[in-house]
């Protein structure tokens, strides 16, 4: 078992966005075998890119208000908020409020691309 404080991880300016930044806090330096867990900070204003890729994200909202975009267009988030983007599903948090936007995201590592296909679903 590992046990650390969000706060001792440094962030990073996340894919060299403004206003952006993200802390791995739980990733490949802490030996995860099959999942990361990122608390991404997104500046009032400012917003991560409209993009998609093949895995879910799994959000918690910890603070802040704001929108998630997606090609069903947009939807509020605050804080308490929980959000699943599925795989391949268009997707931006923005920040539309006056204080930081701060959220948990959880996604599996890319060797895991494929896995599940195939597989029917079972409960956890």
């Amino acid at each position: 078992m590992k046990i650390k404080h969000w706060t001792d991880v440094q962030e990073q300016v996340a894919e060299g966005i403004d206003g952006v930044t993200v802390r791995w806090v739980i990733g490949r330096q802490d030996d995860a075998p099959h999942f990361a867990m990122r608390v991404f900070d997104v500046q009032p204003g400012c917003s991560t890119p409209y993009h998609n890729h093949w895995w879910e994200h799994e959000v918690f909202v910890l603070d802040g208000d704001g929108l998630v975009v997606s090609g069903g267009g947009e939807t509020p988030i605050a804080t308490g908020s929980v959000i699943l983007v599925e795989g391949d599903e268009m997707h931006q948090f923005r920040n539309t409020g006056d204080q930081v936007l701060r959220f948990i995201c959880l996604i599996p590592w890319t060797w895991l691309e494929g896995l599940a296909e195939g597989r029917a679903q079972t409960d956890v």
